[in-house]
């Protein structure tokens, strides 16, 4: 099966639904899958339920699908770099499932290894909690958290090769690789693309197995959400 597509476009095609739920890959903006993300927001689908560690930016990464009011239900973790998220929450337009970060990461993962709930003590007596299963192990008390599996996962990888191997680059090696594992099917954005072999099999982070569609996509621009520098010494 070939798996490489010649744009975002064609490597979306008849996977987008309305009402689906999408991973999106990324931390801040380190790592998104932006060229697919922007092809989502070209296609028009809407009520998407969104799984992403955050929201992105007004004007840069996820923010561009709220700019257009396509995400109903964000399942994240933080939100607090984008005003739009805040100002959809409050007037009611736009759902949140909070969870902590290590949960959400846990729920990917659970769900890319086939194991439907976990039990983690992260959460027990906050708002997390409400309505979900406690039960105690060895006299500690633990909720349940499900695991995550999304229609379509989409991923940023600095390097693949055309059997849908990936390799991620520092910081992007976030949530890509769980939940390149958690998609019923996945789209790999990729800034390098090599001939089979030419990756060293040590150096695979996810094999590719649990890639269908891959897409090249070599002026990837690499953001800074907040520029943090010391002031000169006089």
């Amino acid at each position: 099966m070939k798996k490489v597509f010649p744009d975002a476009q064609a490597a979306l095609a008849g996977l987008l639904k309305d009402g689906m739920l999408i991973m999106a890959g990324g931390f801040g903006l380190c790592g998104i899958p932006e060229t697919l993300i922007l092809a989502i927001r070209e296609s028009g689908v809407k009520d998407l339920t969104v799984v992403s560690n955050n929201a992105g930016i007004d004007g840069a990464g996820l923010g561009l699908l709220l700019e257009t009011h396509q995400i109903r239900k964000m399942v994240s973790s933080y939100v607090g770099e984008n005003k739009m998220f805040a100002e959809q929450y409050l007037a009611g337009e736009l759902e949140i499932e909070f969870n902590p970060q290590g949960t959400l990461a846990e729920r990917i993962r659970a769900g890319g290894a086939g194991i439907p709930a976990f039990f983690t003590k992260t959460g027990v007596g906050t708002l997390v909690a409400e309505g979900k299963e406690l039960r105690e192990f060895a006299g500690e008390t633990y909720l349940m958290e499900q695991g995550l599996v999304a229609d379509l996962a989409i991923v940023h990888a600095w390097k693949a090769d055309r059997e849908g191997n990936l390799v991620y680059r520092k910081t992007a090696r976030n949530f890509n690789p769980v939940m390149a594992t958690a998609g019923k099917v996945t789209v790999a954005e990729v800034e390098h693309l090599v001939e089979p072999g030419e990756i060293d099999p040590d150096q695979i982070h996810t094999p590719g197995i649990f890639v269908q569609r891959i897409l090249r996509y070599p002026s990837y621009e690499k953001r800074i959400e907040q520029r943090t520098v010391r002031k000169r010494g006089s």
